[in-house]
């Protein structure tokens, strides 16, 4: 009964963390591609093959459902998987859709003509690839009218996180946030679009204001996983062990992972 949750380093721990306070009875099986970290520079080819080697190795530890908990890959594989890749009796979900059902005030399955939302002017904060994609503002035009969407990549936050290195990460936050209010001065709404930033959730606010409401991942997808799994039980697998897996050296990413989560983590080798 496993779900498979994937990111290209450790970012996607965040949603595990989340999903597991949320459904603490469902196995959970990490793979973290941490020998090809980080994919927000990589193209889209590239990101996809590594998506699918990945998502295939959650499908062989006995995972039905495999959760994307990479924007990066959700934006540039995501529909090229579900088009012409994943294996009948398989799913595999991004990580998008919560977001933009939470902005949106409204279900996925709302396939009603797109209207106004609250917000107006939303800062869209993600990695190079994910903004090169345009995959939020694709989906976001679906279901809403009227939203300014100003872009911002957020270069070197990932591998400062995935480093340790919590004051350069907080330096880069400032900065990016800094670069992207030239652009929009007054943000009404901020999405964070990648998994790493959850970590940095409090920094992004302090640069943005009080007045800025902040979308983060981590619990949205929790509760819209829960959400989907109350509707297609079928879609939790037979496997029954939860497991942490990394490509790439496991001592130093359990290492890693422990301080990123504040509990021990041990990871072997995918």
């Amino acid at each position: 009964m496993a779900v498979g949750i994937f990111d290209s380093g450790l970012g996607g721990l965040t949603v595990l963390d989340a999903v597991a306070k949320r459904l603490p009875d469902v196995p959970l099986v990490y793979y973290g591609d941490s020998a090809h970290a980080p994919y927000g520079v990589r193209t889209p080819d590239d990101i996809y093959d590594l998506t699918t080697k990945a998502t295939q190795r959650l499908f062989d530890a006995g995972c039905d459902l495999v959760i994307l908990a990479c924007n990066t890959a959700s934006a540039a594989a995501l529909r090229r998987m579900q088009e012409g890749w994943v294996p009948e009796g398989k799913r595999v979900l991004g990580v998008f859709v919560p977001l933009i059902e939470a902005l949106t005030e409204r279900q996925w399955g709302d396939n009603s003509p797109p209207r106004e939302v609250n917000a107006k002017h939303v800062a869209l904060f993600a990695t190079p690839a994910t903004v090169s994609s345009r995959a939020f503002q694709r989906e976001l035009a679906f279901r809403a009218i009227g939203v300014d969407v100003e872009a911002q990549a957020c270069g070197g936050v990932v591998d400062a996180i995935e480093d340790g290195d919590m004051i350069l990460a907080e330096a880069l936050v400032r900065s990016h946030v800094d670069a992207l209010k030239r652009k929009m001065p007054d943000p009404d709404a901020a999405v964070l679009g990648c998994t790493h930033y959850p970590l940095m959730e409090k920094e992004f606010q302090a640069a943005l204001g009080p007045d800025v409401k902040v979308f983060s991942q981590a619990n949205l997808v929790a509760e819209s996983l829960a959400d989907y799994l109350d509707r297609r039980p079928e879609m939790i697998g037979p496997g029954t062990q939860s497991a942490f897996l990394t490509s790439g050296d496991p001592g130093q990413v359990s290492s890693r992972a422990t301080q990123f989560l504040r509990r021990q983590i041990m990871f072997d080798a995918a």
